[in-house]
């Protein structure tokens, strides 16, 4: 890279935990050079520290079979706008990070121009019946993984890979304590607090989030259990507040994720990275995921693995419960939570078996290892 030409790089993160993964990144390259030209999809926290958004995660943040079907013009619009970047921008690397459905399609097109390509935060190949890996080998210049057990994956069929660690432990803070939190949202101290995170995507929302409010109602009704909603930062607050009754005292918390998380003392959390963030806590929680039945029954065909929550993949066992689409209603998820606060012993074996993800999802600095892959590269 000569002085006289900014580095340019072209980063593709089309969901929320990608925008928190990326923002990282962002920060560390333009930490080393203030004028690296940094443009793409990404989201609020990404532009945050700099970087040019083309597409904004919200527009293209789908998840299932069918639902990509339904977005596919827009997808294929995004993609055809990307190549004509690829074009007119020439990037010197090109940074994909997880949603692999999009970007290992994109990464063909990328190739074509001759243009590194660093893949950050593997697509869930070992989910995956065989041979999705091998159709890696070639499309891409370095695999960067967040879990140490994706490395073998890789290289057994001879793809450059190297574990970095997962960059959540970049982002992590120790929360307020109990008593500052309540006193702060109003919840009574020595009365339990149910934590729900319903995710970050409008489907998983208008999936999953009424079932959970439903538990909640019958929680509070019951046993008189206070309710603490996290909401995802790229979702709209009064979009989520049209789901909310009023019937019952609920909190509707936004950007206070890790604070409910600490202090809640069981979860309903929707399958993803809130699993892993929630497992940090060592909060025992229930994993939740529904999607449209035409999607579940693909997926079951295609995935060989036997849980879907990354809290109990990374664990390497179900440490935890896994509620899916039938079994994702009101009563269901009452009971279990009535059953994690009631069995103290159960609550406790589950918190600290939750120290074994906490464990292994490395060590500090990922950002800067994936800054120094790509400053390898050009």
């Amino acid at each position: 890279m000569s002085k006289d030409k900014s580095l340019r790089i072209l980063i593709i993160a089309g969901e929320a935990s990608g925008d928190l993964h990326g923002s990282g990144v962002v920060r560390e390259l333009k930490r080393r050079d203030p004028d690296a030209v940094i443009f793409g999809i990404g989201g609020d926290k990404m532009q945050a520290e700099g970087m040019e958004l083309i597409y904004h995660v919200r527009e293209i943040s789908v998840m299932g079979f069918w639902e990509v079907l339904q977005h596919l013009p827009l997808l294929k619009s995004v993609e055809q706008t990307l190549k004509v970047l690829l074009k007119v921008k020439k990037p010197d690397v090109v940074l994909l990070i997880d949603y692999p459905g999009f970007n290992l399609r994109f990464a063909r097109a990328a190739r074509e121009y001759g243009v590194k390509i660093v893949y950050y935060i593997s697509p869930q190949v070992w989910a995956w019946k065989s041979g999705r890996v091998k159709k890696m080998k070639g499309l891409i210049d370095k695999m960067l993984v967040a879990f140490p057990f994706e490395e073998e994956i890789y290289r057994k069929e001879g793809i450059d890979v190297e574990f970095v660690g997962h960059p959540l432990l970049e982002v992590f803070t120790e929360p307020q304590g109990k008593r500052e939190f309540c006193k702060r949202y109003g919840f009574v101290e020595d009365k339990p607090i149910l934590g729900l995170f319903p995710g970050s995507r409008t489907q998983e929302l208008e999936r999953i989030f009424p079932a959970m409010l439903g538990a909640a109602r019958i929680l509070h009704a019951q046993a008189g259990i206070q309710i603490a909603v996290g909401i995802s930062s790229v979702l709209n607050f009064d979009y989520v507040k049209t789901f909310v009754r009023n019937d019952f005292p609920i909190q509707l918390i936004q950007n206070a994720t890790y604070e409910i998380m600490k202090n809640s003392d069981v979860a309903l959390v929707t399958s993803g990275t809130a699993t892993l963030e929630t497992a940090f806590y060592q909060t025992p929680m229930i994993v939740v995921y529904k999607t449209s039945w035409f999607s579940y029954f693909i997926g079951r065909m295609l995935v060989r693995i036997k849980n879907i929550g990354l809290v109990n993949i990374v664990a390497g066992e179900r440490i935890v419960p896994e509620l899916l689409q039938s079994k994702v209603t009101p009563q269901r998820l009452a009971r279990e939570v009535l059953t994690m606060l009631e069995d103290k012993a159960l609550s406790k074996e589950i918190a600290e078996k939750l120290s074994v993800v906490k464990y292994r999802l490395g060590t500090k600095g990922a950002s800067s290892r994936v800054a120094d892959t790509i400053f390898s590269l050009v």
